[in-house]
C-alpha cells in the first residue's frame, strides 16, 4: 500500500511538472478545472483522479501546441465544460454515488412501508 502511495505520488508530482510547462492563461485555466473538480464533481479513488489530470494535462498541452486560445478549448461556458469533461469519469464521482445512494435508500424505504402494511406510492 505505501508504494502504491509512493508511485501515486510521483505520479501527481510528474502532472504538476506537466503543467507548470504551459504558458500562464493555460495553467491558470487548468488550475480552475481542478479547483472544480476537487470541490464539486472530485472523483473517488487516487487512480482515477490521475487518470482525470493527465487527460486534462493532455487536453491543454496540445491545445497550447496548437495556439488554440484557452476560451476555445473551453467555450463560452466553462461550467457546462467541466460538466461535460468530469462526464468522463463518473464510476469514482461522490456525486454518482450519492445519486445512487439516494436511489437505493427510496428503494429501501419502500420495501420496509410494503412489510409493514404501508402502501408504497
Amino acid at each position: 500500500m505505501l508504494i502504491r502511495w509512493i508511485e501515486q505520488k510521483r505520479h501527481y508530482r510528474r502532472y504538476k511538472a506537466r503543467i507548470e510547462k504551459l504558458p500562464p492563461s493555460y495553467r491558470t485555466a487548468v488550475a480552475g478545472m481542478e479547483r472544480y473538480t476537487y470541490h464539486l464533481g472530485g472523483i473517488g479513488d487516487a487512480t482515477s483522479i490521475l487518470t482525470l489530470l493527465d487527460d486534462l494535462a493532455d487536453l491543454f498541452e496540445r491545445a497550447a501546441a496548437d495556439g488554440t486560445p484557452v476560451r476555445d478549448v473551453v467555450g463560452s461556458d466553462p461550467v457546462e465544460f467541466a460538466e461535460a469533461f468530469l462526464l468522463n469519469y463518473p464510476a469514482g464521482s461522490w456525486i454518482t454515488r450519492e445519486r445512487d445512494r439516494l436511489a437505493r435508500t427510496i428503494e429501501q424505504a419502500e420495501r420496509e412501508a410494503a412489510g409493514d402494511g404501508e402502501v408504497p406510492r
